[in-house]
């Protein structure tokens, strides 16, 4: 509680009082970030008491929770490293699109569903075990990605090639051409395997694999037209990363 003297008499702000009040003072597009940044901090802070104050037979939704916490907090940190100008409340990639959230719900329904058909199905620790080295891995390539491609990368795919912009060749960009997405193809279906839920790690990979077919296909051609036949010698000799696709081929 915040109080406030006036008039000899103390004022007591709740706290939809002190959300009113930094809505008027910041800016709209830094509130925006302020209550995404609590949101996440607060899911974080229950993720991390579910894995280790939690019952045992919640591990696992605890694991889900800090790894989908952390993703998204640390897209943002990340892009205020490599793009400031560019950050935004976007950065964090909440809102990336509906069906990124109606994919998050349906997981969310199989969880519970199965939870209480199938209780047993939740506790196969080394399954969900599996599933967070597939996070973990997945986060670490993504980042390591931008961070390797610092002001180069973007979150949209750019349609003007700016004064700045290299192809980046170097570091984890000599072991495939899109590592980025591979890190997020393999941390999406990670967090199924988490929560074992079958049906929904079989949907997310097939999504998730025909999401990245397009995107890599469009990006691919944008990056032909920056960089001509020096992107064309890339792809020679760098693979996309991702399983069965190969990108836009001009040849």
């Amino acid at each position: 509680m915040v109080e406030e003297a006036t008039g000899g008499r103390a004022n007591t702000l709740s706290p939809c009082d002190c959300v009113l009040i930094s809505t008027k003072c910041f800016q709209e597009h830094i509130h925006q970030i302020i209550w995404r940044s609590l949101l996440l901090g607060v899911t974080q802070g229950f993720g991390t008491t579910v894995c280790f104050w939690g019952s045992e037979n919640y591990r696992s939704l605890g694991w889900y929770i800090s790894v989908m916490s952390f993703f998204h907090f640390s897209e943002f940190v990340v892009t205020s490293v490599i793009r400031p100008k560019n950050l935004s409340s976007e950065s964090f990639l909440l809102n990336h699109s509906k069906a990124y959230g109606i994919a998050a719900l349906t997981s969310w329904i199989e969880y519970l569903v199965e939870l209480w058909l199938f209780p047993g199905l939740k506790n196969i620790f080394w399954l969900s075990g599996v599933g967070l080295f597939l996070c973990l891995g997945g986060e670490v390539f993504r980042k390591t990605a931008m961070l390797t491609a610092f002001h180069n990368f973007d979150h949209l795919i750019r349609t003007r090639r700016e004064e700045h912009h290299q192809l980046v060749t170097s570091g984890i960009y000599s072991l495939c051409r899109h590592p980025s997405y591979v890190g997020w193809f393999y941390w999406s279906i990670g967090t199924q395997v988490i929560l074992c839920n079958p049906l929904c790690a079989v949907a997310y990979t097939i999504a998730s694999w025909k999401f990245f077919f397009e995107r890599v296909f469009e990006e691919e051609m944008t990056l032909l037209h920056f960089f001509g036949h020096e992107y064309v010698a890339y792809q020679s000799q760098v693979p996309t990363g991702l399983p069965l696709i190969h990108g836009y081929n001009m040849y």
